[in-house]
């Protein structure tokens, strides 16, 4: 099951309370106070984690507290801190308020620590209270409680390729080529039903010491804008990718126009968010193997000025320099060393 749109309510640990306590020693007739300081609540912290990759774990579990702080003992003894809650996010979620909608948290990075909510802060004992007119203070402060709220969680996958299609266009054929993920592929629609992440590998990535992400989305149909088909929920797991890929059935499967699944594809995209129609793309030009894409392929570039790879999934055609010419153009150029 794949969840990428949770609510949560988080609390943290209450402060623990301030004690009254006295020296009572042998010989001390006039020990004073001692009592401690309660402890601190547990926060409530986000945690990026590259292991993660979806938010199920908070779907069925949408209350998470801090520990309260335990409270303050005699002998001038400080209360135990609470233990924190730590939230395991997946990389790309964007934490916002329920009722306001404001951006508290985002996370990218993995390692990535954020305090969602501040646990309180532990009460006074009564040392804290004595003074030169008040010896014997009977006195202590409460806990702070700690900070709450409800928050909306959404991912937003972190790739640097992202795939885009119609339905039966081999979107899941060429991710299972390129990647060592395996979505499901079969000879109907909408095969793939949510985003699917995989890691291309080439020995040109090892030496930079990274990873190539690879995002495909259930596929676009005509209309999508109008909650057609899936509609466009997961194109958000596209925003933050490099470059898009724009997967063609240059067959015309099913009597489609290959020359019409672009324009209706850009303009699906453009609806969505028009910033990702300013995002490099290319197209790769699948079922290359049949002949009449090739017939099909020429009316294309006559009327599109766009970077084409010819590729076949079927026979493994193309793929290579595929792969080669993503690794180019997503990853990153290392800074030119100043003079």
């Amino acid at each position: 099951m794949f969840v990428d749109e949770c609510t949560i309510k988080a609390r943290a640990g209450d402060g623990g309370r301030g004690c009254i306590s006295w020296r009572r020693e042998k010989y001390e007739p006039f020990g004073g106070p001692n009592g401690g300081d309660g402890g601190r609540g547990g926060d409530v912290v986000l945690l990026g984690d590259e292991n993660t990759n979806n938010l199920i774990d908070y779907r069925f579990k949408q209350h998470w507290s801090g520990e309260r702080g335990e409270h303050g003992l005699g002998k001038d003894c400080t209360g135990r801190e609470g233990k924190p809650a730590i939230l395991k996010m997946p990389l790309g979620t964007i934490v916002m308020r329920k009722d306001t909608g404001q951006v508290v948290a985002e996370i990218t990075e993995s390692g990535q620590r954020v305090i969602l909510c501040k646990g309180g802060n532990g009460g006074w004992g009564n040392t804290h209270f004595k003074t030169s007119t008040n010896r014997a203070p009977r006195r202590a402060n409460p806990g702070h409680p700690g900070e709450q709220g409800e928050y909306s969680l959404v991912l937003k996958s972190i790739a640097d390729v992202g795939l885009v299609g119609f339905p039966n266009a081999g979107k899941s054929s060429l991710t299972r080529s390129l990647t060592q993920a395996r979505p499901k592929a079969a000879a109907y629609p909408f095969t793939t039903l949510h985003p699917q992440i995989g890691v291309i590998e080439h020995p040109d990535l090892l030496h930079g010491g990274r990873r190539l992400m690879l995002a495909d989305i259930p596929g676009l149909i005509a209309g999508a804008s109008e909650n057609r088909g899936l509609g466009h929920r997961f194109l958000r797991h596209i925003e933050r990718c490099k470059l898009l890929v724009i997967l063609i059935d240059m067959a015309g499967t099913d009597n489609r126009d290959p020359k019409h699944d672009y324009r209706d594809l850009l303009r699906e995209l453009k609806l969505y968010d028009p910033a990702l129609l300013k995002k490099p793309r290319l197209v790769a030009a699948n079922k290359m193997d049949l002949p009449v894409a090739k017939v099909q392929l020429k009316k294309f570039k006559s009327r599109y000025e766009v970077p084409v790879i010819e590729i076949s999934c079927l026979t493994g055609q193309g793929l290579d320099r595929l792969k080669l010419e993503l690794v180019k153009r997503a990853t990153p150029k290392p800074p030119k060393a100043s003079r």
